[in-house]
């Protein structure tokens, strides 16, 4: 399984030229490292504003960066009257290929609950979007020893849309689902679980999956928070852990291809 290197820009860069130049050099990059980063599928997810800048540049100049949103409609998969929201058909219309639901900031300040992002998740299937689901347990939760228990509830999202989505074919469930584990008090924190205790988890987000569907024994799952260069290569020796979601170290091209020249190898 090829590993997953997910950039996730936020609310970042500031302006159309740092976004240009950051486009620029990670396509400079991944043209440079020729095949040492064949093992990988590299990904960006920049925000709403500049996905069309974005994608406008890889689609001239690098057809091996994939493109994410941050966020997708749970209003509606197509149109309608829902001022400032943005449609799983929109984005697919616009070449962006992937979605990011249920991150953890977007559970906190949006107040993001189950119904709206399954209702997210199926918008995303009707489109043809694949899914990047974040979950991921609070620091009280973690101390608590509550981290499987939070990870079950979020997970079962997952089985509703099963359940509910009779029409998404096996490709669809095979090969456009990603779950990223991100502990929520290790995201921008500098704080690490250790390689040990993220495969540990991964491997109950596995079996988890795998007792909703057989298949999905299979679906990647990374990790993310707190990830660097200097750590990655850790996270990598785990044959659980496919990828990252990466986010600060990801606004710099270099450091981001570091990241993901360690899954490669």
């Amino acid at each position: 399984m090829k590993s997953w290197i997910v950039g996730n820009w936020k609310l970042n860069p500031a302006s159309v030229n740092a976004v240009q130049a950051l486009v620029d050099d990670l396509v400079e990059g991944v043209d440079a490292q020729g095949t040492a980063l064949q093992n990988c599928h590299i990904m960006v997810a920049p925000s709403l504003l500049h996905l069309s800048q974005v994608e406008d540049i890889l689609r001239t100049k690098s057809a091996a960066i994939k493109l994410a949103c941050q966020d997708v409609s749970a209003l509606s998969a197509e149109t309608g009257a829902y001022t400032g929201d943005v449609s799983a058909q929109q984005l697919q219309d616009l070449g962006v290929q992937w979605a990011i639901i249920g991150h953890s900031e977007r559970r906190q300040y949006f107040n993001e609950d189950n119904d709206t992002l399954l209702n997210k998740m199926k918008h995303c299937a009707a489109q043809g979007l694949g899914v990047i689901f974040c979950i991921g347990e609070s620091e009280a939760d973690f101390e608590a020893g509550k981290t499987t228990q939070v990870l079950a509830e979020q997970l079962t999202i997952i089985a509703n849309f099963l359940q509910q989505s009779e029409a998404v074919d096996a490709d669809y469930i095979a090969n456009k689902l990603i779950i990223a584990y991100e502990p929520v008090w290790a995201i921008g924190t500098g704080k690490v679980p250790s390689v040990e205790e993220v495969t540990e988890v991964h491997k109950f987000i596995r079996e988890r999956l795998q007792s909703f569907e057989a298949t999905l024994g299979k679906t990647p799952v990374l990790y993310g928070g707190s990830v660097k260069p200097e750590n990655a290569q850790d996270f990598a020796a785990s044959e659980q852990i496919n990828g990252v979601l990466v986010g600060g170290a990801a606004l710099k091209a270099g450091s981001f291809l570091d990241i993901a020249k360690a899954f490669s190898k």
